[in-house]
């Protein structure tokens, strides 16, 4: 039905909104390279190279902070990119930072996986094939595989239900975490805290990791449609956000270097989690870890299944890819072919085993990155040409912060151009290429099925009558 617009329900309160973008950058990259980052960088190199992260992270975030209580609206960085630059712009961001959120997602089962099989080993049963150097098997598969079809129920039952999900298991990971901190406190020693700074190489090392480590804090815009507090909060919270996963890094770094040498930190097992059972002498508090660190994953990966599906169902609702994404569930009110579609690649991505994808991670974070130079882009087009634009938080100096944001942004695309010291390989490429030209398909066709639709339904389908300029205002009854 032409001008049909689907709505999603607010359930989100300030306390879910922080455990969605809180839990979903914190994930389990610290569990595996929170000893790497002591040994490139030292430990005051490691907490250097997270500060400096921080503060580069958030001139990005100041631009959400201000466009997302102006837009509150599912698809976040789509809405913001068209309403700045317009519909092709809008349409390579959607298209890009979906590529990163579904990127981080396949690689969640996998990862659920190999925390299992430290608590539990997993018979080896049903050899399938050797992907990457990695030997894939059924009893291997079959486990990633049910913790996507689990966490996609969760979320096609509802955002509340998700929303709960989240944050208890924020905070169960949030516990296990304070736990490691206390006991490399209490029973590490202050001489394994060495190196204290290793060079200057070092700390460019651990800097270029940390980008992917605050992804996380944007799917704030993408569920601000389902958020139930006041807008004016949606900024605070976000920055805040991104000071608690800074905080939080620069706490496991204190706690791994407290905890063990440099030997077992580096180890070929689950650094922090054998650290810990290093420093307290029994190997249960290693599992102990483990548990919080699970969570860590579900939280990432509920996080990311939101982001990706929610980009998807503005897209849709726009009429920038099939309306089936733009359609909620008549009872739970989410975005019911989104979440099958991404939950599908989530439950099938452990069929590629742990070690290729990597790739998919390290390729996504481009998506990220591009998503973030559009979105610097589009907040100092939208200050020029819509000043009169409500803004519920509005940024101190914003052309300068605009400009930063820009800068910070190109910064972190640069490292993964292959003139960059973070150069992406050349399979990651492969990747990012043929999601463009995947893309490149669903536009054209995107285009040629919805070729009737005049700019002024697309504002209302975008932007619904709160939000919709005055000059593009549709008229439904003509």
């Amino acid at each position: 039905m032409a001008g049909e617009r689907w709505e999603l329900k607010r359930a989100l309160g300030m306390k879910n909104v922080l455990a969605l973008a809180f839990g979903t950058m914190i994930g389990w990259g610290w569990i595996m390279l929170a000893g790497k980052w002591v040994e490139l960088a030292g430990v005051a190199g490691a907490i250097l190279a997270f500060v400096i992260g921080a503060v580069l992270c958030i001139f990005v975030g100041l631009t959400y902070a201000e466009l997302t209580p102006a837009l509150p609206l599912a698809g976040g960085e789509l809405v913001f990119s068209y309403r700045g630059l317009g519909y092709v712009c809008g349409w390579i961001t959607g298209w890009m930072i979906t590529f990163a959120y579904v990127g981080v997602a396949a690689w969640e089962g996998p990862a659920l996986v190999t925390a299992i099989d430290y608590l539990w080993e997993i018979p080896r049963a049903g050899y399938l094939w050797r992907v990457a150097g990695f030997d894939v098997y059924i009893s291997w598969v079959v486990v990633g595989s049910l913790g996507g079809i689990i966490l996609s129920y969760i979320n096609y039952r509802g955002v509340k239900q998700s929303a709960v999900f989240q944050t208890l298991a924020t905070l169960a990971m949030a516990m296990g975490g304070i736990f490691f901190l206390l006991g490399g406190i209490v029973k590490g020693d202050v001489s394994h805290m060495v190196p204290t700074f290793t060079s200057t190489s070092g700390l460019v090392a651990v800097i270029l990791m940390v980008p992917a480590m605050f992804v996380g804090f944007d799917v704030i815009p993408q569920a601000a449609e389902e958020m139930n507090i006041p807008l004016g909060k949606i900024a605070k919270v976000l920055i805040l956000s991104i000071c608690l996963a800074a905080a939080w890094y620069i706490l496991m770094i204190i706690g791994i270097a407290l905890s063990a040498p440099n030997e077992i930190r580096v180890g070929d097992g689950i650094p922090v989690a054998d650290s810990f059972a290093y420093a307290m002498n029994h190997p249960v508090f290693g599992k102990l870890i483990i548990i919080a660190a699970m969570c860590g994953i579900l939280t990432s990966w509920n996080g990311f299944i939101v982001g990706a599906t929610r980009v998807l169902f503005g897209m849709g609702r726009a009429k920038m890819l099939p309306a089936t994404f733009g359609r909620v569930h008549p009872k739970y009110q989410t975005p019911t072919s989104a979440i099958i579609l991404v939950g599908a690649i989530t439950a099938l991505s452990p069929l590629l085993g742990k070690t290729s994808l990597v790739w998919f991670v390290d390729a996504s974070s481009a998506g990220t990155v591009v998503a973030y130079f559009m979105v610097a882009l589009s907040f100092l087009a939208l200050r020029r040409k819509e000043p009169g634009l409500a803004r519920p938080y509005l940024v101190p100096a914003g052309t300068l912060v605009g400009i930063l944001a820009i800068l910070v942004a190109g910064f972190f695309l640069y490292l993964y151009l292959p003139i960059g010291p973070g150069a992406l390989l050349p399979v990651e490429w492969a990747l990012v290429l043929g999601w463009i030209v995947l893309g490149i398909v669903f536009f054209i066709q995107s285009q040629s099925a919805y070729k009737d639709v005049t700019p002024e339904e697309r504002e209302y389908l975008l932007f619904g009558d709160d939000y919709s300029r005055p000059h593009l205002k549709w008229n439904r009854n003509k």
